[in-house]
């Protein structure tokens, strides 16, 4: 769908740009290059995410790479907001999970 679309907004631009119209025909050609041209960005961009679906990385949590998921939500380290109560807590949080 995207190659598709691409190649008519390029053949319509290409004959736009060679014509020269400068009409209402032209305009509605410039602003049919346009739609096409959003198509093939949007089906672009589906196929993009259907790719990452069915694919998932591995090599990453839900937390983001390079994360551990220490199981402190973000209005608790706020509220904390020194580097050693936080160091603390998630010392106590390691304790309690001995299956980690």
């Amino acid at each position: 769908m995207a190659v598709v679309a691409a190649l008519a907004a390029f053949w319509l631009l290409a004959a736009l740009v060679v014509g020269r119209r400068e009409d209402l025909l032209g305009v509605a050609g410039a602003l049919l290059c346009v739609v096409l041209a959003t198509v093939a960005g949007v089906a672009v961009t589906a196929a993009r995410q259907h790719d990452a679906e069915v694919r998932p990385d591995r090599g990453q949590t839900s937390t983001g790479p390079g994360i551990e998921a220490s199981g402190i939500d973000a209005d608790t380290l706020e509220t904390l907001g020194d580097r050693d109560a936080v160091r603390a807590m998630r010392d106590r949080y390691r304790r309690d999970r001995p299956g980690r």
